[in-house]
């Protein structure tokens, strides 16, 4: 069984994400990046399938710029067996990344595409449901628990009620929760091994995929500060407090 995982190349969580002084976009010169952490759990669970025999190979996919290969590089050094990098230097939006993800899932033939439920740049949350459409395979999202066997997989996703338990056929898509594993660091070993495995470069009009943006960003801008906060005499003044200056009694 194969196993497809997309990886993004993003600005590291650890990083005070700074937005450009004409309102353009987010600043990215000099800035740490690294894996979508979501996509790291994905990758994990890949390796895990493959290491409890349920899997053959893990394949790591990205699409960006050229920088990305060392988001692939890192795929690989976690566990991935392969990774192919779609090289472009437009901005890709959801429905983009979905179709080129089609185009490959078309010639790989994977019986699993694992991806994070979303990136931690634009929070879209909605490769992983475009791609289960294009493909017309079924999905489960949110996973925080993975069983593959007989050709089906069982997931266990976390809904605001509680738990819900899904059972879907093969070949399908899986989106990524943040507990459904902990991803292992990187050993330099396997750093070093991962530069000796094979990494493959494609174009988007290599697979007749379109990635022009259908949406314009018109402003990106900081939120507002929070105001300080104000002490209070007793609860009566904080009653009033609410009802007259916040208004939310």
């Amino acid at each position: 069984m194969k196993i497809l995982v997309p990886v993004k190349r993003v600005v590291d969580y650890n990083v005070k994400v700074r937005v450009k002084s004409d309102g353009t976009g987010v600043d990215i010169a000099n800035v740490k990046m690294s894996m979508n952490p979501f996509d790291e759990i994905a990758v994990e669970e890949a390796v895990r399938l493959k290491e409890a025999g349920v899997a053959t190979e893990v394949v790591a996919v990205s699409c960006g710029v050229g920088a990305c290969q060392e988001t692939l590089r890192t795929a690989m050094a976690i566990g991935a067996d392969r990774g192919i990098l779609v090289e472009t230097d437009a901005e890709l939006q959801p429905l983009a990344v979905a179709k080129l993800l089609k185009a490959l899932c078309d010639k790989e033939q994977p019986q699993v595409v694992i991806c994070g439920k979303q990136a931690i740049d634009d929070d879209a949350n909605q490769t992983g449901q475009m791609l289960s459409a294009l493909m017309g395979w079924p999905q489960a999202t949110f996973a925080s628990k993975v069983a593959v066997s007989a050709g089906k997989a069982t997931v266990t996703r976390e809904i605001d009620g509680g738990l819900e338990t899904l059972e879907i056929a093969l070949p399908a898509v899986v989106t990524t929760d943040l507990r459904l594993n902990e991803p292992r660091y990187a050993t330099l070993p396997n750093i070093m091994k991962a530069k000796k495995k094979p990494l493959e470069t494609v174009k988007p009009a290599d697979l007749g995929v379109d990635v022009a943006p259908r949406l314009t960003t018109l402003k990106v801008v900081e939120p507002p500060k929070r105001s300080a906060g104000v002490m209070v005499a007793d609860v009566a003044q904080l009653v009033e407090k609410l009802k007259n200056e916040a208004k939310v009694l």
